[in-house]
């Protein structure tokens, strides 16, 4: 049986999680979006710190990509904010940098040298059930729409199973 948020004894820190993409446009701010409407349906909302950024900053100050929130809009999902780079800081003020592909990781490491993080760095999909070994979350960038609506699949399946792990590892 699940916990509600009301059997929950209160918590002083939230659990901070980053979702990191190349430009913060299209698969960060997704999974940014779909984490918070999970939390928000177990009630965890005051549980969590949620943001999302990207490896590099051609886009910053952009909202997200009209066809990746178009097709979150569809499936009950708001994407909101705006495209911010990943600073070294944040390696220490999160305690999850969930990162969406090889070249984001390399990025974030490339970040982490001469500093001590203290975040988890993993990939999204190492909570999908279905990556069968595949661990990158596509760019849906210079695709057509299926490849927004292949994305959304893969990244609600792993946030899913991302938070399910969290919930395990607190014990709530």
């Amino acid at each position: 049986m699940n916990k509600r948020a009301k059997d929950v004894p209160p918590q002083s820190d939230p659990v901070r999680v980053v979702f990191v993409c190349m430009g913060n446009i299209c698969r960060s701010p997704l999974a940014e979006g779909v984490f918070r409407h999970l939390v928000a349906k177990r009630g965890l909302t005051d549980r969590f710190a949620i943001d999302s950024a990207g490896i590099s900053g051609y886009h910053e100050g952009d909202p997200p990509d009209a066809r990746s929130a178009a097709v979150a809009r569809q499936r009950g999902i708001e994407l909101t904010g705006q495209s911010r780079p990943l600073k070294r800081r944040d390696l220490e003020h999160f305690d999850y940098v969930i990162v969406m592909d090889s070249e984001n990781l390399a990025g974030v490491q490339r970040l982490a040298i001469g500093a001590a993080p203290s975040a988890r760095i993993q990939y999204l999909r190492e909570f999908d059930p279905d990556a069968s070994g595949q661990l990158d979350v596509p760019d849906p960038y210079y695709g057509g729409a299926s490849g927004f609506e292949h994305v959304q699949d893969m990244v609600e399946r792993s946030c899913e199973r991302l938070l399910d792990a969290i919930v395990k590892e607190h014990g709530w």
